[in-house]
């Protein structure tokens, strides 16, 4: 099999600095797509853009239920109080949602931020999550049959991976990860909901004393190694602004993402070890299961000792 990968561009709509960092990008084809935030601030002039760009892009619907920077917030669209703080925003950390979030108006939100995007003249090729708060990473109560039933609904792949590749450290640590992803794997399979092969992850935040070069290093490293079939890996690319600069921790490193995307040793690698960018219309095409072939899986998945 060929190696082909897809360059997401993550919190399309969360701020100008964002935006147009990724306009650009994806103008040039130096990603493969983006996601797209309905409740953040700047998610009206990025579906304007969307709507003018037309079917020649894939844009996700970035799914929200968090919202993490202090003095810069937002909140859900329906306004359900499970789903708010104290302060009548989405929380800003993980085992806050988990622990707070009612199912029913969990489903309701999702519904409204993909009606949303609809509404605003987009329409999305995937869906991902925000901070992956449906995935239960904080306390084990995840949604992601919810999610799965959502991105069936309207015949959508959904960012999840079908195995975990043993060299991305952190999906590799998490324990009883295999098992647990061959049931959802499988669920996905039933609902008919394409996902890619693998995820491949790198750190969010700034370390200390890391460097662009040092960052750019290991990315590069990481296009050789990827293993065949169709891998997302995910970015969250952004301009200099002293806006961002003031409210987002590890701003630095949304400049060095958008930064990578652009230099061309990276762009070399990409040439030199055979990697064709992909989008989720790839995922949708070629990542089809049989619901049969998933159904014969259960038994020995869910009920198996």
């Amino acid at each position: 099999m060929s190696r082909k990968l897809i360059l997401n561009c993550d919190d399309f709509g969360q701020c100008r600095a964002a935006n147009e960092a990724i306009m650009g990008l994806l103008e040039e084809g130096l990603a493969s797509s983006a996601s797209i935030m309905a409740p953040a601030p700047a998610f009206r002039e990025a579906a304007e853009w969307c709507r003018k760009m037309g079917e020649g892009i894939s844009i996700g619907a970035h799914l929200t239920l968090t919202s993490e920077f202090p003095g810069w917030r937002w909140g859900a669209l329906t306004g359900a109080a499970s789903l708010c703080d104290s302060e009548g925003f989405l929380p800003p950390d993980l085992d806050f949602f988990e622990q707070n979030a009612d199912a029913h108006d969990v489903r309701r939100e999702l519904n409204a931020q993909f009606r949303a995007i609809r509404e605003a003249g987009v329409n999305v090729t995937h869906a991902d999550n925000h901070m992956g708060s449906l995935y239960g990473l904080a306390t084990g109560r995840s949604f992601l049959p919810l999610v799965l039933w959502q991105c069936s609904r309207r015949g959508i792949p959904f960012r999840l991976f079908r195995s975990i590749w043993e060299k991305d450290a952190f999906l590799a640590s998490i324990p009883n990860a295999s098992r647990t992803l061959s049931k959802i794997v499988a669920v996905a399979d039933l609902l008919a909901v394409p996902l890619p092969d693998y995820l491949v992850s790198h750190p969010y935040l700034l370390e200390e004393g890391e460097t662009y070069s040092a960052f750019k290093a290991m990315m590069v490293a990481k296009l050789y190694e990827l293993p065949a079939g169709i891998t997302e890996t995910y970015v969250h690319p952004a301009l200099p602004d002293r806006e961002m600069e003031r409210v987002i921790p590890s701003w630095e490193k949304r400049t060095w993402e958008h930064r990578l995307l652009r230099d061309e040793d990276f762009r070399y690698a990409l040439r030199d070890a055979d990697i064709r960018l992909a989008t989720y219309r790839d995922v949708a095409i070629e990542q089809k299961r049989s619901r049969w072939q998933a159904v014969r899986r259960l038994p020995q998945l869910f009920w198996s000792k």
